[in-house]
């Protein structure tokens, strides 16, 4: 029997059988529809489980000192949101949780986080089955923060499946399994909220954001899609107090695919390296540059001796691909010129003068301390600042801060001392090294107040104090 609204009042209406099960039938198929719609974790989780591993180093360590590391672009980004409210105890530990890992390799190669292992001695490695191994560091690579341990084994290890992370999309489900704080195996779940994250945490910069719960310790595990593969290895999270909040950050897998063999073969990464300085290109230079939208990477500088100059490039082209990579903005442009191989002549395309100019570049070998590429800055203080890392700088402390290029007249900056050729060293007490650090920095300070400069000027240092504009 159903009801039916009748215009004046409420009627019996008795339905034949046959159309009632149709009804009862169609309603039952479209909550099983729904139903079949939720992953099924369970299955993802025993599958994804064997190849998860817990890393931790031996030796007494305080129960307080921080799981994040010093001196590394990442170390600045991490302080930033947890502080160091970390559990307190004076007794140190015999044995402190470290991280996460995942297997890469049967032979016992495992893949995680270059913070995870840094400072690590005595390493241990925890299987799914229990078993604990000795493990040694067969790779880092700092400017990534991915390492490669390895284990020795007796028999063939389960090994995770490598995804595509350019395949991921926005509000798809994905899968996080670590160690947080040191409860191993922990799996969570949640969406991706975002891709191509830039969180000044290094000139590689580009996370994929998620709201699955990461938290210290899940560095170096896997965030794996719905068909099991790895998409990211989980980095860092933004927080306040040191625990999730519903955003976490992982390094995409693309990323490390073309660093593993290096890694295993050489113990660190060789990378491309172009020899320009670059800088966006807004509405305002797309216009007087005569380009009918803002993109590329505009070049402010080229070094002497560098793969750019030789191969013709000059100062005010705008470079919009790169080795048949489009260049959209110039934060782009050092991870594809990064990862080219050494040697590798490559097309260019710039555009000069409104007109587009092919260019054949023979791509050489990034030095240690170098940046592939480096970026320039303008801002609301009035100058334009540039990476003063590798080879376009002079001295031993050429890597330090950043080299202010320009200061507009009447500006904040002109009004506080600073002029072009200056090295700001530190912003309101905070060490600036490079452009990322600079933007980071700058972001975060509060207008109408006055700050401390610390500055480099030829042979001295010295202070200056710039009041920002509200």
């Amino acid at each position: 029997m159903t009801l039916v609204a009748g215009t004046r009042a409420w009627r019996r209406v008795w339905l034949p059988a046959w159309l009632t099960a149709i009804l009862l039938l169609t309603a039952s198929a479209h909550v099983g529809a729904k139903l079949m719609s939720v992953p099924d974790f369970v299955t993802l989780s025993k599958e994804a489980r064997p190849m998860v591993v817990h890393i931790s180093s031996s030796g007494s360590a305080s129960s307080s000192a921080s799981p994040f590391r010093e001196g590394d672009p990442f170390g600045e980004f991490w302080r930033r949101f947890f502080g160091e409210r970390f559990p307190q105890s004076p007794t140190p530990s015999p044995s402190r949780s470290v991280g996460s890992g995942f297997i890469v390799d049967s032979t016992g190669y495992i893949l995680t986080n270059d913070h995870v292992v840094e400072e690590g001695q005595d390493l241990t490695v925890k299987l799914a089955d229990g078993s604990e191994h000795q493990a040694r560091v067969a790779g880092r690579d700092p400017k990534t923060d991915i390492a490669l341990v390895k284990i020795d084994v007796e028999r063939a290890l389960p090994v995770a499946r490598l995804g595509d992370s350019a395949a991921l999309e926005v509000g798809e489900w994905v899968l996080a399994i670590g160690n947080p704080f040191g409860l191993e195996h922990t799996v969570t779940s949640g969406i991706v909220s975002a891709k191509g994250r830039r969180i000044g945490a290094g000139p590689y910069d580009n996370f994929i954001q998620t709201d699955a719960s990461i938290n210290p310790g899940n560095s170096g595990g896997p965030l794996i899609n719905l068909r099991g593969e790895v998409v990211g290895v989980n980095t860092a999270i933004f927080s306040r107090g040191g625990g999730n909040i519903g955003i976490g950050f992982a390094i995409p897998i693309n990323l490390v695919k073309g660093l593993l063999l290096q890694l295993r073969d050489e113990g660190k990464v060789t990378r491309g390296w172009l020899g320009v300085v670059i800088q966006d290109v807004n509405a305002e230079m797309a216009e007087a540059l005569r380009m009918e939208e803002p993109r590329g990477a505009l070049v402010t500088n080229v070094a002497q001796g560098s793969p750019a100059e030789a191969s013709g490039m000059q100062v005010g082209d705008v470079i919009v691909t790169f080795d048949g990579t489009p260049v959209t903005t110039s934060s782009e442009l050092p991870l594809i010129v990064a990862r080219t191989p050494v040697g590798k002549t490559v097309d260019v395309v710039v555009q000069r003068d409104s007109t587009p100019v092919a260019l054949r570049v023979e791509v050489a070998k990034l030095g240690d301390d170098e940046s592939a590429v480096a970026l320039e800055d303008d801002n609301d203080l009035g100058l334009t600042v540039r990476d003063p890392q590798g080879r376009f700088g002079r001295g031993p402390q050429s890597r330090q801060g950043v080299v202010v290029t320009e200061v507009e007249s009447g500006s904040p900056a002109e009004q506080a001392g600073i002029h072009a050729g200056d090295v700001i060293l530190e912003i309101d007490r905070k060490r600036i090294d490079g452009v990322q650090a600079f933007r980071r920095v700058v972001r975060d300070l509060d207008k109408g107040s006055s700050i401390l400069f610390l500055v480099r000027r030829e042979d001295t240092t010295l202070f200056l104090a710039l009041r920002l504009p509200r």
